[in-house]
C-alpha cells in the first residue's frame, strides 16, 4: 500500500508535478515491464534445444 501513498501529492511543492507527467512515467515503466516479459516469452516458445 505504500505506492498508493506516494501517488497522492501532499505537499505544495508535489502539486507543481504535472499528473501527465506522473502518468506518463508510470506508462512508461509498465511498458518497459511488458516488453520484458513478452521478450522472455518469444525466447521460451523460440528456443529448440
Amino acid at each position: 500500500m505504500g505506492m498508493a501513498a506516494k501517488a497522492i501529492p501532499t505537499t505544495r511543492s508535489s502539486l507543481k508535478l504535472r499528473p501527465w507527467t506522473w502518468c506518463s512515467k508510470h506508462i512508461r515503466e509498465q511498458r518497459a515491464r511488458l516488453y520484458i516479459v513478452w521478450r522472455c516469452s518469444v525466447m521460451l516458445l523460440c528456443w529448440h534445444d
